[in-house]
């Protein structure tokens, strides 16, 4: 028997899609830490962690923005952090 290759193109292509939509969702073990978690974390593991205060709110979205791709941390994670170090600040 012979298979239809727009069967197999149809069914390839749904799945592709929902690795891909899959793929983006945060994990749940991440999305429930709070900012002060990941600041921790994500900074913490690199080098020692500025104050909360040692920078104003505009310089802090500058930074976070700035190692957002350098820590290799989410949109969602990288909000957390601006959040709590505006909300400490």
């Amino acid at each position: 028997m012979k298979k239809n290759p727009i069967i197999l193109t149809i069914a390839f292509m749904i799945f592709m899609a929902m690795m891909i939509i899959g793929g983006c969702a945060t994990p749940a073990h991440i999305s429930a830490k709070s900012g002060a978690q990941l600041w921790g974390e994500a900074c913490g593991r690199c080098h020692n962690t500025a104050s909360p205060s040692t920078f104003s709110d505009v310089d802090w979205d500058i930074a976070v923005k700035h190692m957002q791709f350098r820590a290799q941390i989410t949109e969602d994670e990288a909000n957390k952090i601006v959040e709590f170090l505006k909300s400490a600040n």
